[in-house]
């Protein structure tokens, strides 16, 4: 793979347990100056590069001090699971970070089954175990972010003001 005539291109694809190798002759582009081949090279590379990232956004609880952020990320931490296993966040380049609001998982693409969906479950699971789960929720409000907030609960305010 060291050397290369100047007009061939290499893609190496990974899959789970296979690696497929594809070689592309680009003689005829390179030759009538229609392509240059770095940059050809180089948005090959940029291809393969896939980032997931999802956002809990917690403004709300944390501003009225009702979650502790660090707990909740030190949560995520030990139980999320990435190939069905929990605490294989490292080998598969998944980390957890946090801002003073918010909690940002990010995985690149080889993470295999790392989904939205396991970071609203364990979610609800810990507003569960810190007792929150009747007082919180978790909307999605953008295609890669989750966001906490209050149930509405001023419809139960009319009645009690009807029976006065």
């Amino acid at each position: 793979m060291n050397e290369r005539e100047p007009t061939t291109c290499f893609l190496q694809v990974k899959a789970k347990k296979n690696t497929i190798k594809f070689v592309l002759d680009c003689t005829a582009p390179v030759d009538d100056k229609i392509i240059d081949l770095a940059s050809f090279e180089k948005y090959l590379g940029k291809a393969k590069k896939n980032t997931i990232k999802f956002v809990l956004d917690c403004t709300a609880p944390v501003d009225d001090k009702i979650i502790d952020l660090a707990s909740f990320e030190k949560y995520l931490h030990d139980r999320i699971k990435v190939d069905g296993k929990t605490g294989n966040l490292e080998a598969r380049s998944v980390s957890i970070t946090r801002d003073r609001t918010k909690i940002t998982c990010s995985a690149d693409g080889s993470a295999g089954n790392f989904s939205k969906r396991q970071l609203k479950y364990l979610t609800k699971r810990y507003l569960k175990k810190q007792q929150l789960r009747d007082y919180l929720r978790v909307v999605a409000n953008s295609k890669n972010s989750y966001e906490l907030k209050y149930f509405s609960i001023s419809a139960g305010d009319e009645e009690v003001d009807d029976e006065e």
